[in-house]
C-alpha cells in the first residue's frame, strides 16, 4: 500500500526518537521514500549519519543551508510530499505548529506544506496533561492535523501515563489508513457524538452518561473506508479518533452551529446524546445554599433538535440521514415512531437500560429501522457495530 509514497518524517527531540529509527526502516520495507527532517533538538537523541543512512535519502537540517534552498527549498520540500509524519512530536514542536512559529526548518515546512500531516506525541505526562498542550491539541485537530497515541506507559523520567510515542506499527496502520482509497473515498461525512453539557451555574450542569464510545468507534470505521469525517463531539470520556476533524462543543446550541458549518455532506450520522432542555436562567455565578434549606427553581428550555433540523432540510440536505434512539422501554416502538417524527432515513435504536451495561459500556446491540424494516443485529462490540454500520452506508451511498 506504501510503495511509491512519499513521507517526509520530521524528528523532533525526544528520547522517542529512537523509535523513528525503526519506523524509516518499516517504511521503506514497505516500499516509502522517506525524506527525513532531523531538528537540533532531535539531534541529541539520534545522530543524522544513522537517521540518512536507513532512510537511503538526503537529510535535512537547517532552514538556511544555501546548498539546500538551491536544490530543493523549504517550500518545494513541504510540498513534494504526499504525507508528513511528525514523530516525535514534542510539546515544543505542537505548541510551534499551533501558533504558526517558523523559526527553524521543521517549524517552517509545517507551516508552508498544503499536504496531509500526521503527529506522533511524545512528551512526559504531565506535559501532554498540561491545559496549554491540550490547547494546542484541539487547536492542530481543528486544523485537520490527523493524531496517532500518545499511549499509556511507563516514561524515561520513571513517571507513568499517557505521553509514550505510539510504535512504529500504529504509526505505520495510521499510515496506511490515511492512503486507503476504500469504497467512501471522495465522501463527506458528518458524524455527531458524545454528551452535550448544559450550564446550571459557571460549575454545574445538566448531562448524561454517554461516553462517545460508539461515535466514536465509527468515525473510525467510516474513515478507515476511504471517506472524509468531520466529527463534532461534546465533552466525550473517549478520546477521537486520529485522521478526521474534530470540533468540540459542549451545549447543543453549538453542537448544532458545528453541524451546520460542516455541511453540506453526503451523509450525516447524529450519534450525540443530546440534551433535550438546557435551563433557561442559568445564573451567571456560582448558586449558593441559603442555610434555610430553599431549592433552587431551575427553568427549562428545549433544546434545538439537530436532527430534525438537518432531516428537514428544503435544500443541501444530506442524501442519507442517520439518527440514534437510545431507549429504556418499547424500543422499536419508539425508535419508529422518532424516526417518522424527525424525517430523518435510518434510525439506529438501542437499549440502554442500566441492566444492559450498554451505555458507557464497551458493547452494544442495536436495531437499524429503515424503509426496509427493523434489522435487529446481535450484541458485539462498538467497533464491530461501526464496522458493520459503516459497510451499510457505503452500499447505501454507492447504490
Amino acid at each position: 500500500m506504501l510503495t511509491g509514497k512519499r513521507i517526509l518524517l520530521v524528528i523532533g527531540g525526544g528520547i522517542a526518537a529512537f523509535k523513528s529509527l525503526d519506523l524509516i526502516r518499516r517504511l521503506r520495507e514497505r516500499g516509502a521514500d522517506v525524506t527525513p527532517v532531523l531538528t537540533k533538538a532531535g539531534e541529541q537523541f539520534v545522530t543524522p549519519l544513522s537517521v540518512s543512512a536507513l532512510s537511503g535519502s538526503k537529510l535535512y537540517r537547517d532552514l538556511f543551508d544555501l546548498t539546500d534552498e538551491a536544490e530543493m527549498g523549504h517550500i518545494q520540500l513541504s510540498r513534494s510530499a504526499d504525507l508528513i509524519v511528525v514523530a516525535p512530536a514534542t510539546a515544543d514542536l505542537m505548541a510551534k505548529m499551533a501558533q504558526g512559529r517558523a523559526d527553524d526548518l521543521a517549524s517552517t515546512l509545517l507551516l508552508a506544506t498544503n499536504t496531509p500531516v500526521l503527529i506522533a506525541p511524545a512528551m512526559n505526562v504531565r506535559m501532554w496533561q498540561h491545559a496549554a498542550t491540550q490547547r494546542n491539541l484541539a487547536m492542530l485537530q481543528d486544523d485537520g492535523i490527523r493524531l496517532i497515541g500518545p499511549n499509556d506507559g511507563d516514561m524515561a523520567c520513571g513517571e507513568f501515563g499517557p505521553g509514550r510515542m505510539a510504535e512504529p506499527l500504529e504509526i505505520i496502520a495510521a499510515i496506511e489508513a490515511g492512503f486507503a482509497r476504500g469504497p467512501l473515498a471522495g465522501k463527506n461525512i458528518l458524524v455527531t457524538s458524545g454528551p452535550t453539557h448544559e450550564p446550571i451555574d459557571p460549575v454545574r450542569y445538566i448531562a448524561n452518561r454517554s461516553s462517545g464510545a460508539q461515535g466514536t468507534a465509527l468515525a473510525a470505521a467510516l474513515r478507515d473506508l476511504g471517506a472524509n469525517v468531520t466529527f463534532v463531539t461534546g465533552p466525550a470520556s473517549v478520546a477521537p479518533p486520529s485522521g478526521v476533524s474534530v470540533q468540540h462543543v459542549e451545549t447543543a446550541a453549538q453542537m448544532l452551529s458545528a453541524v451546520q458549518a460542516a455541511l453540506p455532506a453526503d451523509c450525516a450520522i447524529f450519534a450525540a446524546a443530546v440534551a433535550d432542555w438546557r435551563v433557561a436562567n442559568a445564573a451567571a455565578s456560582k448558586m449558593k445554599k441559603d442555610g434555610a434549606g430553599k431549592t433552587p427553581a431551575l427553568e427549562f428550555a428545549e433544546n434545538p433538535d439537530i436532527l430534525a433540523t438537518v432531516s428537514q432540510m428544503k435544500t443541501g440536505r444530506p442524501a442519507l440521514v442517520i439518527g440514534f434512539a437510545a431507549e429504556t422501554d418499547d424500543v422499536i416502538a419508539h425508535a419508529i415512531a422518532k424516526r417518522l417524527r424527525k424525517g430523518c432515513d435510518w434510525i439506529v435504536a438501542n437499549d440502554v437500560s442500566p441492566a444492559t451495561g450498554i451505555m458507557g459500556g464497551a458493547e452494544n446491540a442495536v436495531t437499524v429501522i429503515s424503509d426496509a424494516g427493523a434489522d435487529g443485529w446481535p450484541r458485539m462490540s462498538k467497533a464491530e457495530v461501526a464496522k458493520r454500520l459503516a459497510d451499510r452506508i457505503a452500499q447505501a451511498l454507492n447504490g
